[in-house]
């Protein structure tokens, strides 16, 4: 297929709080703290260019606290970041509280991330762009909704592909399943959870989820965890992918690892089974790290 990858997403710093036993409400827990460059958008950017995807194109928008620091990790990530930098909000964070079992919740300050507007917004970004990634995140405020709205019609009007991450059940369903689905019709490529794929569907098991949503969208891959990963396509299911085998510490990021790495093998030529395979491996590699990017060098 060939072709560059454009991101349009969120860039985040992470703090990665780790605890080994229950937090201890109203007194102090033990953690090891870390802060890290992350965002789903900017993560997803990283492990393309990670996979071998030698042209990885990211374009988000990050307050001037920080807008240096985190452009200068992208690019040695191998990502050439359109980096905007907002005066007015900082830069999103997210506090990220990581158990013993390796479970990850999140506090989430989106800042300037999704302030990213129509402004920012050209369609000559999409100039030698093969597929065009989406963060769900983008979808959770009327003004990078916006945004992500005219960034998918102008890859449509080109002929370029579209995915989506849904990114957060809990943010979906704050939103409503239907205005989140109104507003990523005409993507190619949904990349759900388990979670996100249950609650878009309201059915109970991830199979059949996937399978009723990739009657609304040409190609489905949902990741589920520790039972890896399934592709579903017109209406029924047509591949289980296992997980590769992991010691994990952290599953921070492992969703975008697997976008990133199934992206970057599609646009390689890989048919959909082989780049869910990818896509295992890479989120197997991720929860073996500290926060939700690749190792550098």
């Amino acid at each position: 297929m060939g072709g560059a990858l454009l991101v349009v997403g969120d860039v985040v710093t992470d703090v990665v709080a780790r605890h080994r036993t229950p937090l201890a409400p109203a007194t102090d827990t033990a953690a090891q703290i870390r802060t890290l460059p992350g965002g789903a958008g900017a993560n997803v950017a990283c492990w393309a260019a990670y996979s071998g995807l030698a042209d990885v194109r990211l374009l988000a928008r990050v307050g001037t606290d920080a807008g240096a620091w985190h452009e200068e990790r992208l690019r040695s990530a191998g990502v050439r970041p359109q980096v905007v930098l907002d005066g007015e909000a900082a830069t999103a964070t997210v506090i990220s509280l990581v158990d013993a079992a390796a479970e990850r919740t999140f506090l989430t300050d989106s800042g300037a991330a999704l302030r990213l507007c129509p402004a920012d917004w050209s369609a000559s970004l999409l100039n030698g762009v093969a597929h065009l990634h989406l963060s769900g995140y983008l979808f959770f405020a009327d003004t990078s909704r916006e945004t992500a709205r005219l960034a998918l019609r102008a890859a449509q009007e080109r002929g370029v592909t579209v995915s989506v991450d849904p990114a957060s059940a809990g943010f979906i369903a704050e939103l409503g399943v239907d205005r989140f689905l109104e507003a990523v019709a005409g993507a190619d490529v949904l990349l759900p959870n388990a979670d996100e794929a249950r609650l878009l569907t309201g059915l109970p098991e991830t199979a059949d989820a996937a399978a009723k949503l990739s009657r609304h969208f040409p190609l489905v891959a949902a990741t589920l965890g520790a039972g890896g990963a399934l592709v579903a396509a017109a209406g029924s299911v047509q591949d289980r992918v296992p997980a590769a085998p992991a010691k994990a510490v952290d599953s921070t990021g492992a969703g975008d690892a697997f976008a990133g790495a199934f992206l970057a093998a599609r646009l390689a030529g890989a048919d959909a089974a082989r780049a869910a395979v990818e896509g295992c491996g890479a989120g197997a590699r991720a929860v073996a790290l500290v926060g939700g990017r690749p190792p550098l060098g």
